[in-house]
């Protein structure tokens, strides 16, 4: 399983969840287990064959459920999407995703070609969410 959630075992905090691009509504029942191995109670699921029909769904959750982002700090979801300009006012794309490498977070830019920009405060000089922009010192050759 693959988590956004930090750490891992805090996802059982919340209790509703959807399941899946039909996004199925769920309640999790119970929760066990470490940062490597989290299982997972569902209620209303309650033989095997129905939970292994759930291995690999996505699993959403409601956004007012989650705290607000701490100063300096964003929700990969608030960042996706927006456009990223460099210090002369070019425009390199839009956020199509975000990677995490262990090291740092890293933009993954799409515009008349690919560019994977570390997240790091070296590189990215301002985040506007109202304005629906990011400034990074970034060459466009990169």
């Amino acid at each position: 399983m693959e988590s956004w959630t930090t750490p891992r075992r805090n996802l059982a905090a919340y209790r509703q969840w959807w399941l899946g691009d039909e996004r199925r509504p769920v309640e999790c029942a119970a929760a066990s287990g470490d940062e490597d191995r989290l299982r997972i109670r569902l209620r209303g699921i309650e033989d095997r064959d129905s939970a292994v029909s759930l291995v690999g769904k996505t699993i959403y959750i409601a956004r007012s459920m989650l705290p607000p982002a701490e100063e300096g700090r964003y929700y990969w979801a608030d960042l996706e999407g927006l456009e990223v300009v460099d210090r002369e006012g070019r425009v390199l794309g839009r956020v199509a995703s975000l990677l995490a490498t262990g090291a740092n977070d890293v933009l993954i830019v799409r515009g008349e070609r690919e560019r994977l920009i570390p997240f790091i405060p070296q590189v990215i000089l301002a985040v506007d969410l109202a304005a629906g922009v990011i400034r990074v010192d970034w060459e466009a050759d990169f």
